[in-house]
Order: C-alpha cells, then sequence, then structure tokens
C-alpha cells in the first residue's frame, strides 16, 4: 500500500534521507523510529507530496506521491509533527471546513471520535491547550474512515490516559485493515501496537524487521550477587560472557542468543545468593544502533 523505492532527498545543508527501500503493506501497522533529525519527518513529507525527491520515488495505494498527490488526499489520514490550524476558527468550524473540503456526508465516525477523546470542539482553536489541539489533529486525521494513515508523532502532548486510548484506537483501525505508518519515540507505543518496526539513523534504515523478531533478537541483561563475585566474574569472562564486576559480590552479564543455559550451569559452581533477569526494551535494542548518545 506504500511503497519507498530509493528515496533520496536532500537539504542545503547536506542533511536529509538517502536511499530509503521500504514498503508497508495492507492490514500493517509500521512504526518509524528515530530521534529528531533522523529522517521520519522528511520522509513523511515526501509521502504526503509536500516534496519531491531528488532521486527515487514513493507511492501510495499505486498512486505517484509528487505526481498524484491530490488524489491520495482523499483516501489518506495525516497527523503532521508540528501542527497548524486555521487558529481563528473554531474547533467546530475546522471539522465541518476539514469535512466539506473532503466531501464528508456522514459525521457518525466524527462524534465517536470526540467523545472518544473528550474533546468540546466549541472554541477558538487559538485558546486550545496543547492536548486539545493533538485530539483536533487525531480526530481531523480519522473522522473520514481513511485507508491509510501516516502519523507523526501522534501522541505527542496528550496525557497517559489519552495515549493509551489512541493505542486502542489504532488496534481498531489496524483489525479493520488500515494501512499505518506511524513515527515515534515512544518505544513502548511501538511495542503495543506496531507489526513492524523501521529505525532510521542519518537519514538511512539502518534496520526493518517484525517487531517479534526485534524482541526475539534481544540481549538478556542478569544482575548476579555471589559471595565470591571476583572469581564467578572470571569465570563467566573465560566463558565467552559479556561480565563485570561492579560491586565485590555483584556481576553484571549480557548474555545473547540461547546461551543462557550455560550460564546458569556455570553460575551453579558457585554460592549464588540472588538472580536477577532483565530483557532488553525494544528502546534498548534501538540504541545499539544509536549509542548511548543517541548518535
Amino acid at each position: 500500500m506504500i511503497e519507498v523505492k530509493g528515496l533520496t532527498l536532500t537539504y542545503p545543508s547536506g542533511k536529509g534521507v538517502f536511499d530509503l527501500d521500504f514498503k508497508v503493506e495492507e492490514g500493517i501497522l509500521m512504526g518509524y523510529l528515530g530521534p529528531n533529525g533522523a529522517g521520519k519527518t522528511t520522509t513523511i513529507r515526501a509521502l504526503l507530496g509536500f516534496m519531491d525527491p531528488d532521486r527515487g520515488s514513493c507511492s501510495i495505494g499505486g498512486l505517484d506521491c509528487t505526481k498524484e498527490a491530490a488524489a491520495i488526499q482523499k483516501t489518506l489520514g495525516y497527523i503532521p509533527g508540528e501542527i497548524t490550524f486555521l487558529e481563528d476558527m473554531s474547533g467546530a468550524e475546522f471539522l465541518r471546513f476539514m469535512g466539506e473540503m473532503r466531501g464528508t456526508k456522514d459525521n457518525k465516525r466524527q462524534k465517536q471520535l470526540l467523545e472518544m477523546f473528550e474533546l468540546d470542539p466549541k472554541g477558538k482553536i487559538r485558546k486550545f491547550s496543547k492536548g486539545m489541539k493533538q485530539k483536533l489533529a487525531i480526530v481531523t486525521a480519522l473522522m473520514h474512515d481513511p485507508k491509510v494513515l501516516i502519523l507523526d508523532e501522534p501522541t505527542s502532548g496528550l496525557d497517559p490516559l489519552m495515549q493509551n486510548r489512541f493505542l486502542e484506537v489504532m488496534a481498531e483501525e489496524k483489525a479493520k485493515g488500515k494501512t499505518i505508518l506511524m513515527s515515534s519515540h515512544i518505544f513502548e507505543e511501538v511495542e503495543k501496537v506496531c507489526d513492524n518496526v523501521l529505525i532510521i539513523k542519518d537519514g538511512r534504515i539502518v534496520k526493518q524487521a517484525d517487531v517479534q523478531t526485534l524482541k526475539d533478537s534481544q540481549r538478556k541483561g542478569f544482575s548476579i550477587r555471589c559471595a565470591e563475585g571476583a572469581e564467578l566474574a572470571g569465570q563467566l569472562k573465560s566463558a565467552g560472557f559479556e561480565a563485570s564486576l561492579v560491586d565485590r559480590d555483584r556481576i553484571e552479564v549480557i548474555v545473547t542468543g540461547e546461551n543462557v543455559d550455560s550460564l546458569i550451569k556455570t553460575c551453579a559452581r558457585f554460592k549464588v545468593i540472588a538472580f536477577d533477569a532483565r530483557n532488553q526494551s525494544l528502546e534498548d535494542i534501538f540504541m545499539q544502533y544509536y549509542g548511548k548518545e543517541g548518535k
């Protein structure tokens, strides 16, 4: 449903996106991960037809994003990362304006979304809080029941309750067969609702995988307390484990793959006082590609 081939778009500063290749199949929710400046929003602008690529192409539903942007908009829902409204309008006026522009005749879905996100659209948009504006953007993006959703940091400004409600809505939209590309830096969101993940670094995709594969490839961390801490740490290092003695009787160990059994057998030769496990989150996996400073 969404296809990007060799997409390159460079800014005068030299930053941009380079040789991007990816697909989002129909009915799939793809998470698009990376810190600010990595290239997520640039990719989305190209998909929306807001910027012409230097090289390569992108399409939605078989339509070229540069040449057929107007046709794409009819079946697309979009939440920008930086939301700008016609702030002299009231929220209700803005929703009516968007509905008329799209030719939407049934407001049933709009009313459902307003109730779901507890948004009263009366009053001037310029007086809305950040959270209210984000809710208005969500309602605007979803109210015409689009086939494709492109969402740039969609939960920005929402409180935890509304963040969870949004994720529930995304799960429902995915169950209906919608195709969704969701840019985010909130890893809990991605783990909860995404099928696949793209990780972008410095304008290039460095990892593409389904969420379960990423979880299965997790490096597992263990904290072990042992009376003979230094001796056990030495044995673990000799056995090929990434182990460090952080206190006289406490060792931190990183295990990859199926080596947990070997770790336990090595530890069984010593007097272990405590053995605690911690799986990597998706954020830990992400940081493998960015380093501790997010670079």
